[in-house]
């Protein structure tokens, strides 16, 4: 059970439309993707000692098929991780054509990753991104490209006949842009067509069922990075993202009488990513942590270091952050086309040709600068580095020049960038970074969701966006909601515009293709567009590699050997026991004797219980594993003696029902004879009360903040 008065989130949304979809059908499917939750590097902050420890909340992938009267068909799948790599993708693709045919390919099958930082890590081709999760880790690629594969099946399985509901909005206070230098380098003309240096933008498509009126489904996109979770948190969590879906599709099956724990909902919610390349849910700023004074606005230093300079809020502590940057998504959401069609194409992005204000240019083979090692504001880096560096390091040159030193052509190529790592003449064990990369529109309706393959700035975007808009219009296809999809298909880093680009700061220094990269994709995705509109093929004379063969052999995970817990005790003995009686607002905790929670990812299932005793002396399941307020640390005491334990929390809801309630945990355990296969085990805490508490007084003692609608709190509850 979440907790917050579902009346808080009722206000209307602008410019709010339904269309009747004449033919078009659509169905939603939802998978479990959480992967190993024990010593496997997470990807996103690139920081060697982030490794999985536990679960904060379960990763899904979440699915949205649709079919026109055509027969044409399309998927949309929100994915709950870092990136989405071109192996994984292929990998969905080859298990879909075994189940359905050619019924989805990779030109109608877009993929976009919430851009999460806390998910394990090794399902990355290309070696640049998967150095710091110590290369390839077959658990967390298969449960991906599985998952993804099922959500589209059970998406595919669910077609209906559809009605799609149009709304849209601003969104203040949720993010601030955290290179605000290099966005001032935008022309003045330019900057001055928008209020804030942030899009706030959101849009919400809601899906109805055409025939009983309900709503099954809901997509909607927002520019803000998944990093309220720092690079300290060692527990798998879908962020500020994964937070706002688990939110509304709760909400959503509580309104419609189902109640059913994250995992096993009806209703499915994707918060995507957008144009979020420059923008923080770190709204309290950047502060010296060692002096709490501001950091060096144009280089994020404090005494010339990288390190201390790190940007926090709006909470409390991370946890805090993440539950108030999703709630705020959860309820600008809640305020809230006839045709599926798609225009796809594979492009070396690496040599691309093009004319800018009267002067022939070109695109550049990857490289990345030496800001790229200084990291951001979110998650600073290492060394000496710092953002804004355009001269570059002697020291660091010498380094470079071992792993592959850029010739003039390609210095001159990405100036005035100094180049660190020469990524695009890099190729063992594979290619460090993507040059052919995959462009897609997909049209839903009115609807036309643009997939970028990257992370791209705020105005970045807003330049994409507009050609897109203005290349549907020329060719006839008047009256479309153009929609940007961050971080979508495959990872090519960042995507600056020209002028943030010469200031070098972190995502300058990580847009590799160089300065011309934006106007690059502003040409194909114009290009895409207008055979969008015009229905015209447009062809791919180049493919990308699939590196997933090269890739296997390189990973570095270490094996689990066995897992024990001495004479006369058991896994699953409880070694910290509850307290006997708690109140709403409080925190349960226990802690148990375990296994390696890579022994089994219990896909499907739940590391964790919350349960409360019936009238008749039974039990009922309240919470699991993947709810926002359980948490499963997992906890080595002993690597030698392969010793562990499992700390579960669970902070209890205001509107929690008083009552007498018990803690389980679920697990395996590898036994000490190897040959032996992993065994399962549970654990059960004593009884303990939970007393009733008034829902307003909890508000005030714990700072959260509603708005009452008519004077008088709702009936149902979210956190």
């Amino acid at each position: 059970m979440l907790l917050l008065s579902v009346a808080t989130v009722l206000v209307v949304l602008t410019s709010s439309t339904a269309v009747q979809a004449q033919g078009l059908e659509a169905g939603v499917g939802y998978a479990d993707i959480t992967g190993p939750a024990g010593e496997v590097p997470m990807m996103g902050y690139a920081e060697a000692s982030q490794k999985t420890a536990g679960i904060h909340m379960r990763l899904f992938a979440r699915a949205f098929a649709f079919r026109d009267a055509e027969g044409r068909s399309a998927a949309f799948v929100n994915v709950d991780a870092g990136m989405i790599s071109p192996m994984m993708k292929l990998k969905v693709i080859e298990i879909l054509k075994s189940k359905l045919g050619s019924t989805y390919t990779e030109a109608n099958v877009l993929l976009s990753a919430t851009h999460t930082h806390s998910g394990p890590g090794g399902y990355h081709g290309y070696t640049l991104y998967a150095i710091s999760t110590l290369g390839y880790f077959a658990d967390t690629f298969n449960t991906l490209a599985n998952g993804i594969a099922r959500s589209i099946e059970l998406a595919h399985a669910s077609l209906r006949p559809t009605k799609l509901q149009f709304n849209s909005g601003q969104l203040a206070n949720s993010g601030v842009n955290r290179s605000p230098t290099s966005y001032l380098l935008n022309p003045e003309s330019e900057r001055a067509r928008y209020e804030h240096n942030t899009d706030r933008d959101m849009t919400v498509v809601k899906l109805v069922d055409a025939n009983s009126g309900k709503p099954f489904g809901m997509l909607n996109w927002f520019a803000v990075h998944p990093t309220s979770m720092n690079n300290t948190n060692l527990l798998i969590s879908g962020d500020n993202k994964g937070w706002a879906a688990q939110a509304f599709e709760r909400f959503m099956d509580y309104q419609a009488g189902t109640n059913t724990l994250p995992g096993g909902q009806r209703f499915v919610a994707s918060f995507a990513n957008a144009n979020e390349g420059d923008v923080s849910p770190n709204t309290d700023g950047p502060r010296c942590m060692d002096t709490g004074e501001p950091c060096d606005i144009a280089t994020s230093t404090c005494g010339g270091k990288a390190k201390h300079c790190v940007a926090s809020g709006p909470g409390k502590d991370m946890l805090d952050s993440t539950r108030i940057i999703g709630l705020k998504q959860f309820g600008r959401a809640m305020l809230a086309v006839d045709s599926v069609s798609y225009s796809h194409q594979y492009v070396d992005m690496s040599n691309q040709q093009l004319t800018v204000n009267g002067r022939r240019v070109r695109t550049c083979p990857p490289a990345m600068g030496f800001s790229f090692a200084a990291g951001t504001t979110d998650g600073p880096g290492g060394f000496d580095f710092t953002q804004g560096d355009t001269s570059g390091n002697p020291f660091w040159n010498l380094v470079r020049g071992i792993l592959s030193k850029p010739n003039q052509e390609q210095i001159n190529c990405h100036s005035p960038k100094p180049i660190l790592l020469n990524t695009g003449y890099m190729t063992f064990p594979t290619d460090w970074q993507p040059k052919v990369i995959e462009t897609q529109l997909l049209k839903i309706g009115p609807l036309v969701i643009v997939a970028l393959p990257g992370e791209f700035t705020t105005m970045s975007g807003r330049r994409v966006r507009e050609a897109v808009q203005k290349a549907l219009a020329d060719n006839g296809m008047t009256g479309a909601k153009v929609v940007l999809s961050g971080v979508s298909n495959l990872y090519s880093s960042y995507v600056t515009t020209f002028e943030e680009y010469q200031a070098q700061r972190y995502e300058a220094a990580s847009t590799i293709f160089g300065p011309h990269t934006l106007s690059a994709y502003v040409q194909q995705f114009g290009k895409l567009a207008a055979a969008l509109a015009t229905n015209t093929a447009v062809q791919s004379e180049i493919h990308p590699p699939n590196n997933l063969g090269s890739i296997k052999g390189w990973s570095f995970v270490s094996p689990i050997v066995y897992d024990s817990v001495g004479i006369n005790r058991n896994f699953g003995d409880v070694v910290q026991q509850p307290a006997s009686s708690y109140s709403a607002g409080q925190t349960v905790s226990a802690k148990f004797r375990t296994g390696h929670p890579r022994n089994n990812m219990m896909l499907g299932g739940t590391f964790l219980l919350v349960q409360k005793k019936t009238e008749n002396g039974g039990w009922v399941d309240i919470c699991n594993d993947a709810c926002v307020e359980t948490r499963f640390s997992w906890v080595r005491t002993n690597g030698v003696l392969g010793r562990s334990e499992a700390h579960i929390e669970w902070d209890i809801p205001a509107c929690a029902q008083p009552g007498i309630y018990r803690l389980k945990h679920f697990g395996w355990y590898k036994p000490v004879l190897i040959w032996e296969s992993p065994k399962s085990f549970s654990g059960t805490t004593n009884e303990f009360t939970v007393k009733n508490s008034s829902l307003r007084r909890f508000l005030r003692r714990t700072g959260y903040t509603i708005d009452v609608i008519n004077g008088k709190i709702g009936g149902g509850c979210l956190l």
